[in-house]
């Protein structure tokens, strides 16, 4: 038995135990990062990277921005790859991919829905960018067809249409109940001015007041960096007020961003620092003024045995948001195979008790979002270590 098929295995067993459910096992990827905001022009297509994976009996659409330009198209393949990796993987899937290039724009993620629908489509996998998934949506839905998608904007989500990325906000939550969990009851914070730092701020704002806490300051700063002292140097003159500092950014800037704090006369060892899951970079484990640091990600375990696989297999590294159509694959194949009739319905599909997964546990919500099972890791030289261990189940009624 393969190490797919034996995780496949026990995530069956546990789902049939607790929910008379499949449970798919899934490496679920955090695709904290968009792969770019503009549409890229259409491209011709390779007529043999839209060939049909699989001969199962049941159709399933695979859309993906295929011929896009740099970076999309790059991810596009690798996450290809992938979905034909679980089919290779799974143990006698019944289910052929109907691949479809939607060429990283609304108007041919329109055509490739279409055609995968009158084709037999009976459920749809990405797209990947947040504009695509609403025009598939809007096609889906007036056909009673379920959507899994791959952007990480909330807004997309829909009946019908859930994401299956790691949302901002899943790491707002984490890592906000694990510091009040530990006392931190004063918080401020420093965000990047983008759509990232947006939805960040709206969702640490709701998850300490939840929580009882207090938001004592929350300054964002601009992209340039020489430009990023002045609203640092504002967190600065409250910070003996604070336990805690959160910075939702990545490693490009975090690390400036704490030595701004220092310069600034805030003291590193007193408070906390806390971060989400664009902190599990080893630019950031290399910074000495982030050690101690607390952030919420996925555990790595489940990834690096993935990309073991596809190395293997394919003979270089998946892209991070490989993962995505690996883990749709393996749950649409997981049900297809144990739930009949209603393998794609609502019911199904938005269980509460949720999935398992790889990286962890996972649930869709009715609205379209979802709720991930993340590990609070601390920043050391070595890497994110483990300080509390993701959830390996979700309670029904939470």
């Amino acid at each position: 038995m393969s190490l797919n098929e034996g995780v496949l295995t026990r995530g069956l067993r546990r789902a049939r135990a607790a929910l008379s459910i499949a449970a798919a096992a899934l490496a679920l990827a955090a695709c904290a990062s968009q792969l770019g905001g503009s549409t890229p022009p259409q491209q011709p297509t390779d007529q043999s990277s839209t060939a049909p994976i699989g001969a199962g009996q049941v159709r399933v659409g695979l859309i993906l921005p295929l011929s896009a330009p740099g970076n999309a198209g790059v991810a596009a393949q690798s996450m290809k790859n992938a979905a034909e990796m679980a089919l290779a993987e799974f143990k006698e899937p019944n289910i052929q991919l109907l691949v479809k290039d939607d060429t990283g724009t609304p108007q041919g993620a329109q055509a490739a829905a279409q055609q995968a629908l009158a084709e037999g489509a009976e459920i749809i996998i990405g797209p990947l960018f947040a504009q695509s998934v609403n025009a598939v949506g809007a096609i889906a839905r007036g056909r009673n067809i379920p959507v899994i998608a791959f952007s990480t904007d909330a807004s997309v989500a829909a009946r019908g249409v859930y994401l299956l990325s790691f949302l901002p906000e899943s790491d707002v939550r984490r890592i906000v109940d694990y510091a009040a969990s530990r006392g931190k009851r004063s918080f401020a914070a420093l965000l990047p001015d983008n759509a990232y730092g947006a939805v960040v701020e709206a969702a640490f704002q709701q998850e300490v007041a939840r929580r009882g806490g207090r938001v004592i300051a929350l300054e964002k700063y601009p992209l340039d960096p020489n430009k990023m002292a002045e609203p640092v140097r504002r967190v600065a003159q409250v910070a003996n007020q604070v336990d805690s500092i959160f910075i939702a950014d990545g490693a490009d800037a975090v690390p400036q961003v704490v030595q701004n704090l220092a310069a600034a006369g805030v003291n590193l060892k007193r408070v906390q620092l806390l971060g989400t899951g664009l902190w599990d970079d080893p630019r950031i484990f290399s910074t000495t003024a982030l050690d101690g640091g607390w952030f919420a990600a996925p555990e790595s375990t489940g990834f690096r045995n993935f990309s073991s696989r596809y190395r293997g297999r394919f003979g270089q590294d998946p892209v991070r948001t490989a993962t995505l159509a690996y883990d749709a694959v393996a749950l649409v194949a997981a049900l297809v195979k144990t739930q009949g009739p209603q393998r794609f319905s609502e019911q199904v599909l938005t269980n509460a008790s949720g999935f398992a997964g790889i990286d962890g546990v996972f649930r869709f919500r009715p609205e379209g979002t979802n709720d991930r099972g993340l590990a609070v890791l601390r920043v050391a030289p070595s890497g994110g270590q483990v300080v509390s261990p993701a959830p390996r189940s979700f309670s029904p009624g939470t």
